[in-house]
């Protein structure tokens, strides 16, 4: 704690000293002082787990489940906890995710990404929604994500959201499927550069029976160059991002198919995959992207963290209270220093 900034919005970020403990059911829980404004907080100030009656494992622990796809009624079986202790845990854990991602998915160098989207419902009577994934190939990060209508405006949004989370001039080319807005919208948010080509499936009942590839926008001379720098791509697919809509479903308990954790809330959707989200790109290693021993996350790989974080490192680093201005070099070390802290 003594090389992070205060959490105060008043003194300027400036450093902190011990100031205490203060007693608990569980015991001790240091407290802290800010130097220049004199503010004392504890440990989990401005975090999810402040006020919390119960140890911290027991947050993570819901958090964990969640993730893995167990729904909340089951989540309030087996810890003992009433279903809305379960939801409000949920909502806080995604909103402190939510801030982490904002802060932490930014210049992100990326040259080969992939685009599509899993179908849901709200209700049996509402239109269908899309969680719309877009993820990087090399690295595996999961840069942008939105939950809604498939249609313009949506789509426009989720590709904005890949510009202004990404580094412009790594992008190389990207791959979705054939929904009608992608040609346009990638052509105006990305410009001419970019390349980008289409999978188009047709199925039959539930069997993919004809595949075709489409270079939509460069020459075949430019896919064949850039396919034949990939790492991973050696046809233009889309299996990558496919895979992660399979991780999607079987961690989120809205998705599974004839139970009875219904979509009748978009909120709650939205909150759920901003979790699944940290999880995927900070917490949960990849045995893809393994170098030695080390079974690493796509954070690792994209340079944001030094090792692998937790969902305790998350919840507990303070990071959404941080400085506007925090450099990513910075991020990135302080990141580092409430994980051996913690």
């Amino acid at each position: 704690m003594k090389t992070s900034p205060c959490p105060s919005a008043t003194c300027g970020n400036s450093k902190v000293v011990r100031h205490g403990f203060s007693r608990t059911k569980s015991g001790k829980a240091g407290r802290y002082r800010g130097k220049s404004c004199g503010w004392t907080f504890g440990s989990t100030t401005g975090t999810p787990c402040f006020g919390l009656q119960r140890r911290r494992s027991a947050f993570d622990e819901v958090a964990e489940l969640s993730v893995e796809g167990v729904s909340k009624s089951a989540i309030a079986r087996v810890e003992g906890l009433a279903w809305i202790i379960v939801h409000r845990r949920l909502w806080k854990a995604a909103g402190c995710c939510r801030q982490f991602d904002d802060r932490a998915i930014t210049e992100i160098e990326t040259s080969e990404n992939q685009a599509d989207g899993v179908r849901t419902s709200e209700g049996s009577r509402n239109p269908a929604l899309w969680i719309f994934t877009v993820i990087d190939v090399t690295s595996r990060p999961w840069p942008a994500a939105l939950v809604g209508r498939r249609s313009d405006g949506n789509t426009r949004k989720v590709f904005g959201d890949l510009r202004d989370r990404t580094s412009r001039a790594s992008l190389a080319f990207i791959v979705t499927d054939g929904f009608e807005y992608h040609d346009r919208v990638v052509r105006e948010v990305f410009g001419t550069t970019c390349l980008h080509g289409q999978v188009l499936k047709t199925r039959r009942g539930d069997r993919v029976v004809k595949v075709e590839r489409r270079d939509v926008m460069g020459s075949r001379a430019e896919f064949e160059e850039a396919l034949s720098e990939s790492e991973d791509l050696a046809t233009l697919n889309a299996c990558f991002v496919e895979r992660i809509n399979l991780t999607v479903r079987h961690g989120s308990a809205y998705l599974a198919r004839r139970v009875l954790s219904h979509r009748r809330w978009r909120n709650r959707l939205v909150d759920h995959r901003e979790l699944l989200r940290c999880h995927y790109d900070l917490v949960r290693p990849r045995r893809a992207l393994r170098s030695g021993h080390e079974i690493r996350t796509p954070a690792m790989l994209t340079g944001l963290t030094r090792s692998r974080l937790s969902l305790r490192d998350i919840f507990c680093s303070q990071i959404q209270t941080s400085c506007p201005t925090m450099s990513r070099i910075a991020f990135r070390d302080r990141c580092e220093v409430f994980r051996l802290a913690a």
